[in-house]
């Protein structure tokens, strides 16, 4: 297998719409079970889950646009940590959120299990952040 470089990343996939209620906060909640990314050490297969939440600003991110910017972590070599932070930057610029938290659940592999949370912005009241 042909393993790739972060740079092979494309966030120009990940589109966005208006918020037809901007101004009226809500937090949106995504999760998938599909990412897959290459552990740059290793060779070996990374697999996890993806959550975000954020609370929109102006835009929300189409879900279409970002299982396609998902796939393309595929191949790509690239550590834990900086899947999450490389994510996150990417999903903020996209998006421009009040707030944005998003979390790579990886499998258990070698016996060790590892999760990775980034945050961006203010974190939003109590009952808000409940999840």
């Amino acid at each position: 297998m042909l393993v790739l470089g972060p740079a092979t990343i494309d966030p120009g996939l990940l589109e966005t719409f208006p918020d037809e209620e901007a101004g009226r906060e809500v937090v949106v909640e995504i999760d998938t079970d599909e990412f897959t990314a290459v552990c740059p050490w290793s060779g070996l297969p990374d697999f996890g889950s993806v959550r975000i939440r954020y609370v929109p600003r102006r835009r929300i991110l189409e879900l279409r646009s970002f299982k396609y910017y998902l796939l393309g972590y595929r191949n790509v070599g690239i550590y834990q940590e900086h899947a999450a932070r490389r994510m996150l930057r990417d999903l903020v610029r996209a998006v421009r959120p009040a707030w944005m938290e998003l979390e790579l659940d990886y499998r258990v592999r070698g016996g060790v299990h590892t999760v990775c949370r980034a945050r961006y912005g203010r974190v939003p009241p109590r009952e808000v952040r409940r999840g």
